[in-house]
């Protein structure tokens, strides 16, 4: 029998985590979902409902993405938190009573508290518990860490993660773009350091005869 891909390696941790934690965090309620690997910009991770279609019949399944982007600066822990946290959205959607999309209500915040995650806005003691955008930290001696822990100790590895890093290449697209100010009213745009911009504000709001050259900052 030939060895295990890669992609098959990878995706079976994931789906290996996905039913552990169905299991001892959700009383094995939840259905199966496709699990992906995505990135999507400012997310560490996203649930889907109802995103892919059968392609030979009417049947729809969840899906539940992680971001490699985000990776490479996080323990198998961290990266684990995550799934679960997408995984208290598919609880409920699974039990009705969804919110507005992307929003994190009460409902859900008390479901992460549940299963040992506590939602927090910034990540860290004090944060929000509710809100559009929202992170969580992991409760010491929760249910999750538990089974977390169990996990890892089995042998579970999250094995592989974005090469570059997600935010060295924003970081490196960001330090291209040079901010340009206009010296009369201070509008600010953003291009190569090598362009000659003009400020059509002045011309069109100040009557100015002449359009004014917009200098990058020092």
């Amino acid at each position: 029998m030939s060895a295990p891909t890669i992609t098959q390696t990878e995706y079976n941790s994931l789906q290996r985590a996905y039913d552990a934690f169905n299991k001892s965090l959700f009383g094995g309620t939840l259905p199966q979902v496709l699990i992906t690997l995505q990135r999507h910009a400012h997310s560490i991770g996203y649930f889907s409902p109802r995103r892919f279609a059968g392609r030979t019949g009417e049947v729809y399944t969840h899906e539940l993405a992680l971001n490699p982007d985000h990776f490479m600066n996080c323990t198998d822990k961290e990266i684990l938190d995550t799934l679960v946290h997408e995984m208290c959205h598919v609880w409920q959607e699974t039990h009705g009573e969804t919110p507005r999309r992307g929003y994190h209500n009460t409902r859900w915040a008390a479901k992460m508290e549940e299963v040992g995650l506590m939602p927090s806005s910034t990540g860290e003691p004090g944060g929000r518990r509710t809100g559009q955008r929202m992170s969580n930290y992991v409760i010491s001696g929760g249910a999750f860490e538990n089974v977390c822990d169990r996990l890892l100790a089995s042998g579970l590895t999250i094995n592989w993660q974005d090469a570059c890093g997600g935010a060295k290449d924003r970081k490196r697209k960001a330090a291209s773009k040079t901010k340009f100010t206009c010296p009369d009213c201070g509008q600010n745009a953003w291009a190569k350091e090598t362009a000659s911009l003009l400020c059509g504000y002045c011309a069109v709001n100040k009557g100015a005869k002449r359009l004014v050259l917009m200098t990058p900052n020092a």
